[in-house]
């Protein structure tokens, strides 16, 4: 899940910068946890229309705690869009790429909100919540959006859609010991499970990657989902807004021992483009085609009916179109989004940076640009424009990073 999406924060140049306080940032939306993140030293920054905390320390020592540790992220300015009714499922079928008719109760999803042209208006998680209920995460620049879209796309459908957005804050704990902090907490249950919450530990270690169970944290209800947008293993926690100070003060008590702590937008992005995972407005948008993203799998052609975007994504874009592909540079100096890319010999411009940061994991430059279809296969070599100067980097597979396996 998670998926901190909607702007790249990884080349952001803070020195000598003005981080504004708080109390001067109240004309913007504010997450629940803002007095939180304030009190812990935050440095916040606009984020889709929300102050969000940008940093707490350092961008590399939060990043490298959610590679070795484990780091606490605030995500409620993320969208929550719910669906019931006895055809929530066929609607979904109808409004995105993927068959949500297929997921089990407690699976989740990646797919995409299509326009009539095969472009992506957001990506999304889906969680089949219950036998006609669905939960909809979307990106925070796009939430009303995609409400305003699946309320339309449900119309002929014996549905219900409710923007949930602000009755929901969401929590993330990612990194190799995000386990050993959730068993570490105090008060948490699973639904219906043991009242001592005995069965926790267990039941959190057999959930799969994209599947949630329902649980509670000292009575109050919450979600525990095994997702995450940073290349390691995690959870998120969806819980209402009311108790998200409470729980996660719980979780920084109980997770200190383990070495987390809280984490940015800032290394949440540069998590992200070493695991190779897309980010909406640079890697996605209206005029990207899926398969153009790499994203080709997420289109169930298979599934019954038609869906928005459907004969667009069928026929494909034109042979000529740009693809996305990852690149490794040499020496120490990042590309980053908007960059020009060239030849090897840097005479012709075949492409754009979309994303790019020196990646603290791999100690290299490492980036995603939109090129030439012509030029993307591993091991190609080519040129990037940074500020004046042409710079050598080659193709790669993506993703950059793959986490070790438990």
């Amino acid at each position: 899940m998670v998926k901190a999406r909607g702007a790249n924060l990884s080349g952001t140049d803070t020195e000598g910068e003005f981080l504004p306080s708080l109390g001067e940032l109240l004309s913007e939306r504010v997450s629940p946890l803002a007095e939180v993140h304030e009190a812990a030293g935050a440095q916040f920054t606009d984020f889709a229309g929300w102050q969000m905390p940008v940093r707490y320390s350092s961008d590399l020592a939060e990043h490298r705690a959610v590679r070795e540790a484990a780091g606490l992220f605030d995500l409620s300015h993320m969208g929550e869009i719910v669906l019931v009714g006895d055809e929530a499922a066929a609607a979904l079928d109808y409004a995105v790429s993927g068959r949500m008719s297929a997921l089990q109760q407690g699976q989740a999803k990646y797919t995409l909100l299509l326009n009539a042209e095969g472009g992506v208006i957001d990506d999304l998680i889906v969680y089949r919540t219950g036998d006609d209920r669905f939960l909809v995460v979307a990106n925070a620049a796009n939430a009303e959006a995609v409400a305003a879209e699946l309320r339309e796309r449900a119309s002929g459908f014996a549905t219900e859609v409710f923007d949930e957005s602000d009755d929901v804050a969401l929590i993330a704990v990612q990194g190799p010991r995000a386990l050993e902090v959730l068993f570490a907490v105090e008060g948490f249950a699973i639904e219906g499970g043991h009242p001592d919450g005995e069965d926790v530990p267990e039941t959190l270690r057999k959930l799969r990657y994209y599947r949630s169970v329902p649980g509670l944290f000292r009575e109050h209800p919450l979600l525990f989902a095994r997702t995450g947008y940073t290349g390691e293993d995690g959870f998120e926690l969806f819980c209402a807004p009311d108790f998200a100070k409470e729980l996660w003060e719980a979780l920084v008590e109980a997770g200190t021992p383990f070495g987390l702590v809280p984490a940015g937008l800032a290394a949440r992005d540069t998590l992200r483009l070493e695991a190779g995972m897309p980010l909406y407005g640079h890697e996605l948008g209206p005029a990207t085609l899926p398969v153009q993203a790499g994203l080709g799998r997420v289109v169930d052609f298979g599934k019954p009916g038609d869906f928005v975007g459907r004969a667009a994504v069928e026929q494909g874009p034109e042979t000529d179109a740009r693809v996305l592909v990852g690149l490794v540079g040499d020496g120490r100096r990042a590309a980053r989004a908007d960059y020009p890319v060239f030849t090897a010999d840097g005479t012709t411009e075949i492409g754009v940076v979309t994303s790019g940061a020196l990646s603290p994991t791999l100690g290299v430059p490492v980036a995603m640009a939109y090129i030439d279809p012509q030029y993307r296969e591993a091991g190609t070599e080519l040129a990037i424009d940074v500020r004046g100067a042409k710079h050598p980097y080659t193709v790669t597979a993506l993703p950059f990073y793959t986490r070790k396996s438990n």
